[in-house]
């Protein structure tokens, strides 16, 4: 394990050993865990525009794609327990 030094304003230590004394954790360990959420957010953005990205292309590549009124019609039904026939996608006109 390293070390690592950051320097923090007085207010903002003074804000951080507060938001760790209400969730009653050190300062050190709600560092740790605010650390880990952002970088665990970042992961996931970065995962997010990756796959936004392949489907974007697949979008542009095939001109296919499942109407809005379909798709949420379907997500509606599965959301309420049913097993809907999955919306067929149509060409768009880019």
């Amino acid at each position: 394990m390293s070390t690592t030094t950051i320097r923090l304003e007085d207010e903002l230590k003074a804000r951080i050993a507060a938001a760790a004394a209400r969730s009653g954790k050190s300062s050190h360990a709600f560092i740790l865990d605010a650390l880990s959420d952002m970088v665990e957010r970042s992961e996931l953005d970065e995962e997010l525009h990756r796959i936004a990205d392949k489907r974007w292309a697949g979008l542009q590549r095939t001109g296919e794609s499942v109407a809005w009124e379909d798709a949420a019609a379907y997500l509606k039904a599965r959301a309420a327990g049913q097993k809907p026939r999955r919306p067929l996608a149509r060409r768009l006109g880019l």
